[in-house]
């Protein structure tokens, strides 16, 4: 009996887990207490563990889809008329996307720079697109050509963790985001 109990208990889906994780970072950054993810799945740490390795696997799962859609969104904003807007716009969606989560800006950015991350990956396909965006912007003279992609990310980071600060947090970015521009432009 005991034998037939157990073949039939089945593992959460790694579903519950990241829905858990996403709740648990919400709440309480990225550096939330993996415990937390896995009680609130329901589960033990070590389920968790063998679905997720390292905290970086768990927000490589979260983010993986928002990233990709960043890289996506860059690549359709190549065909806006103005390079400069095309660039804020995906900015601004960067900015967003990294206030996500509390701890997300540093997370992104070491991941950047750490080619072995469980991130690397996805943020550098976002970087790259990225760059397609700045460098056409640079070449139509819409950008300072003295700036690197890796600035303009750092920007963006700033940016979201200025938000995370402010009670106003939207307008505070695109206020934020605003003047970032004007300082790229001149």
């Amino acid at each position: 009996m005991l034998h037939q109990e157990t073949s039939s208990w089945r593992s959460p889906a790694p579903r519950q887990l990241l829905t858990a994780a996403r709740a648990a970072f919400a709440e309480h950054g990225t550096e939330a207490s993996l415990r937390d993810v896995a009680r609130r799945a329901g589960v033990g740490i070590g389920t968790l563990y063998r679905h997720f390795p390292t905290r970086e696997a768990l927000l490589q799962a979260l983010m993986r889809d928002r990233f990709d859609g960043l890289a996506r969104r860059a690549s359709g904003l190549l065909a806006e008329p103005s390079p400069r807007d095309a660039l804020l716009a995906w900015l601004t969606a960067v900015a967003a996307g990294s206030a996500t989560y509390r701890g997300l800006p540093e997370s992104v950015m070491a991941a950047l720079r750490d080619e072995g991350s469980e991130l690397h990956a996805s943020c550098a396909a976002m970087r790259a697109a990225g760059s397609r965006l700045l460098e056409r912007a640079q070449a139509q003279g819409a950008v300072r050509a003295d700036v690197t992609t890796e600035e303009l990310l750092a920007l963006a980071a700033g940016v979201a963790w200025a938000g995370e600060q402010s009670p106003n947090r939207p307008q505070m970015a695109q206020r934020l985001l605003s003047l970032v521009m004007t300082g790229l432009t001149h």
